[in-house]
């Protein structure tokens, strides 16, 4: 039997994207960033790296889903501390190339066992031949130790 349907070219233009992902500007790797900011403080996070998958899964679940670049795969944030993050807001940049997501922190943010991931801060310029000392310090709040969370 011949199906009456007709054949789509290959010329057709695609279909469009699904409404959320909708004008939003993927990198050559179909990846977009995404900053996370706590959403009563205003304190940001962390940032990672999301693709369409897990911006719908984010959406679906109301709980933030990355695309990690090294292990090549989708993780939930919190999958193995329970330090998940429940969505409050998404918006986008001007550019549509960068995502804010407003959460709600459970625990912290950083693997390493901060608050936000963004827990060293660099010192202000030294003066030349003064002998201070210049670099990263630790400025972020310690909220768990990672060995006993992350124990194998």
């Amino acid at each position: 039997m011949m199906d009456s349907m007709p054949q789509q070219s290959s010329s057709a233009p695609p279909a469009p994207p699904d409404p959320p992902l909708a004008g939003l500007k993927l990198d050559a790797n179909g990846l977009i960033p995404a900053i996370i900011q706590d959403h009563k403080t205003g304190q940001v996070l962390m940032m990672a790296w999301m693709n369409c998958d897990s911006l719908a899964r984010t959406l679906e679940t109301k709980k933030t889903h990355f695309f990690s670049r090294s292990r090549n795969k989708l993780w939930l944030k919190g999958e193995s501390s329970g330090h998940v993050q429940h969505v409050k807001s998404v918006a986008t940049d001007c550019d549509q190339d960068v995502l804010l997501i407003k959460v709600e922190q459970v625990g912290a943010a950083c693997h390493e066992g901060y608050e936000s991931c963004f827990f060293r801060e660099m010192d202000p310029l030294v003066p030349a031949g003064s002998g201070e000392a210049s670099g990263w310090k630790v400025v972020g709040k310690l909220v768990f130790d990672p060995k006993k969370v992350y124990a194998k």
